[in-house]
């Protein structure tokens, strides 16, 4: 069966379930009430399903109904977004970039890398989000995505993979805690303290996650959060210590009564928990960084986060880095100029092409 959608149905019909009333809906789409309920009818004819429970309190949305309203949204955010592409391109725009970022990235290493290539580069504009790294590779693979950054060991079979940025993983500690005068600690010792971890979802945690099996300890979570701020105001209240990017520490514990202490290597391999000494092939791997992503042919944005990342020297804790995976040859991004190589011979400005 052929179905065609008018817009104004669909943005009526999201009016009305904002509303949960059919005079409302009609209201906000500056229509009248009869009008309003002759389009639904209609719209319910085409479907071949009623959208609406009619009461006498108002309207609610039947499962069908819930399903288009879903829908609708999706379409119309998208021709919003088509709307403000356009005006942007009128206005002289002439790139848009599409950057999907973990949150280390995006709190720590991209802000100030955007802002110099945003000065440089003002007919491009850029679009950054923040997702989980798993989520950023198969967006990068998909194309839904021009340039990501992911951390942890995320599986990249069909996408180049380069190396981004370090950082280390450190242990953060109330102030007065016993461990606060330490200068380093092996992370076997936290082992018995209350813990403060991020979702589960987050590369830290099963990093974390992984050590502990390679130790044969459980790890204590006394509590879960989703960001680096909130885990540091539970470390400072005193709910338990936490492992975190040194970076991010840093910045915290200049506003919050917390400390900083470095992490031994526990002398196991972080990637099979080996108990001898870390072979080459292991140490590579707990070197792995956070990963930036991008087709070959991107904006010149990926030239510039290459080329600050090799000014970066801020190392990671085993385990932990970032890196950089982008999809095999021949791919574009979605409206973006084709890379700017630093050597201007084709290869990458890290030399690791």
């Amino acid at each position: 069966m052929s179905m065609h959608f008018d817009l104004v149905d669909l943005r009526l019909m999201v009016r009305i379930a904002e509303a949960n009333s059919l005079t409302g809906g009609a209201a906000a789409s500056h229509m009248s009430l009869p009008a309003a309920s002759a389009r639904v009818k209609h719209l319910e004819e085409r479907i071949g399903a009623k959208l609406l429970y009619r009461t006498s309190q108002g309207v609610t949305l039947t499962p069908p109904g819930q399903a288009f309203v879903q829908h609708a949204r999706l379409v119309l955010a998208q021709i919003e977004h088509l709307r403000s592409d356009l005006q942007d391109y009128a206005k002289g725009v002439k790139g848009h970039l599409r950057v999907l970022a973990n949150t280390t990235a995006l709190g720590e290493f991209l802000p100030p890398v955007l802002r110099a290539y945003l000065l440089r580069h003002p007919d491009v504009n850029v679009d950054l989000r923040e997702r989980l790294s798993d989520e950023i590779v198969r967006a990068v693979s998909d194309g839904q995505t021009d340039l990501g950054i992911v951390a942890g060991t995320v599986r990249t079979e069909s996408l180049e993979v380069i190396p981004y940025r370090h950082d280390r993983l450190a242990l953060v500690v109330p102030a007065g805690h016993p461990f606060a005068a330490r200068t380093e600690v092996d992370f076997a010792d936290t082992l018995d303290l209350d813990h403060v971890g991020l979702h589960e979802a987050s590369a830290i945690h099963g990093f974390v996650r992984r050590i502990c099996e390679g130790l044969g300890r459980p790890l204590r979570l006394r509590i879960q959060v989703g960001g680096f701020e909130t885990a540091c105001r539970m470390i400072e209240a005193g709910v338990g210590v936490g492992v975190l990017p040194d970076s991010a520490a840093r910045r915290h514990a200049q506003t919050m009564a917390i400390r900083i202490v470095a992490l031994r290597d526990p002398g196991r391999c972080a990637s099979c928990g080996s108990a001898r000494a870390a072979s080459t092939r292991c140490r590579a791997m707990r070197a792995t960084s956070s990963t930036c992503s991008w087709p070959t042919r991107a904006t010149p944005l990926g030239a510039r986060v290459l080329q600050r990342s090799a000014e970066g020297r801020a190392r990671f804790a085993p385990g932990r880095g970032a890196t950089i995976v982008r999809p095999v040859r021949g791919r574009r991004a979605s409206g973006a100029t084709p890379m700017a190589c630093a050597a201007g011979n084709g290869q990458h400005p890290s030399g690791q092409m």
